[in-house]
């Protein structure tokens, strides 16, 4: 029960946009800002911007309430990832919903990169991943280079005058943000799932659900890129034992998913193929959901 009040408040004309954007903010006022300043400058096209504003306490509320080129949704607790994805979907205007944190900084172009991806996919049934600059190196899928590692040491000039020269492949295995599915994937899989609030291990997965539905193009595109200062609100959070809650629900550790099914962050070669898990990764997973049931994980 999470026992908040959420208004939901539509004010834009969504005429012309492209995606429409999903942003969950916790008491991030100051990133939250540079983010939507970098979709409002970096942007190829139109799109759709839909900020869940949880609590609000730091003036968040009060700033969002005067952009009147974004959508937003308020509650007065915080709700957690999932919750709050799932609250904005009903403002949603468009054909794709991307998923963006409040902590990132698109890079010129970023949705052109994209939009042009899924035009030569042509058919819906995929998922794609921008690729994020970080400073600190958070998995083979992202390009390590310090741009700072918060906004006071953000070198905003630099990112945008060497981000498209940093070397990098298109990747396999599509599953943090920035990403985008069709609208009617999203609806098909139901979204985040809530019993991942508020968040930790949500990102698998809702790549997993996407995978059991058929998706087998999972591909994260080098040349859309963002900046990530990195988890600014996920360092605060009481976090949920999400490791246990999808080895719980899946039967497999969220490692073997991303390892063995999605290849993520291999150079991309096209359509994935369900694995032939070894003998050795089968006993691991069922010793791993039996660590998960000693740990009375609650899924549901």
């Amino acid at each position: 029960m999470i026992n908040a009040d959420i208004q939901i408040i539509k004010r834009t004309d969504v005429t012309d946009a492209k995606f429409s954007i999903l942003i969950p903010s916790w008491n991030n006022l100051d990133y939250l800002r540079l983010c939507i300043e970098s979709i409002r400058k970096n942007s190829f096209y139109k799109h759709q911007i839909i900020v869940h504003i949880n609590e609000g306490k730091d003036g968040s509320r009060e700033w969002i309430e005067q952009q009147l080129d974004v959508d937003y949704t308020v509650s007065n607790k915080n709700i957690g990832v999932c919750y709050a994805l799932n609250v904005g979907r009903g403002l949603v205007g468009t054909d794709y919903i991307l998923y963006l944190n409040d902590d990132m900084y698109v890079c010129p172009n970023w949705d052109k990169e994209l939009l042009d991806e899924i035009k030569i996919i042509g058919h819906d049934y995929f998922f794609l991943s921008s690729t994020a600059i970080e400073p600190v190196h958070s998995s083979n899928c992202a390009i390590l280079k310090d741009y700072g590692s918060d906004i006071g040491s953000f070198k905003e000039e630099l990112l945008l005058k060497e981000f498209d020269s940093l070397p990098f492949n298109d990747w396999s295995g599509a599953t943090w943000p920035p990403n985008v599915v069709h609208t009617k994937v999203w609806d098909l899989v139901g979204g985040y799932s809530s019993e991942f609030s508020p968040g930790m291990y949500s990102d698998p997965d809702f790549s997993m659900k996407l995978w059991v539905l058929g998706i087998r193009l999972f591909k994260g595109v080098s040349k859309s890129r963002a900046y990530h200062f990195g988890s600014k609100s996920t360092q605060r959070i009481v976090k949920n034992n999400g490791y246990y809650q999808f080895i719980m629900k899946w039967g497999m550790t969220s490692s073997v998913l991303t390892k063995y099914y999605l290849k993520r962050g291999d150079r991309y070669n096209g359509l994935l193929e369900a694995p032939n898990l070894s003998l050795y990764i089968r006993i691991k997973n069922k010793v791993k959901q039996m660590g998960a049931i000693f740990h009375r994980v609650k899924i549901s």
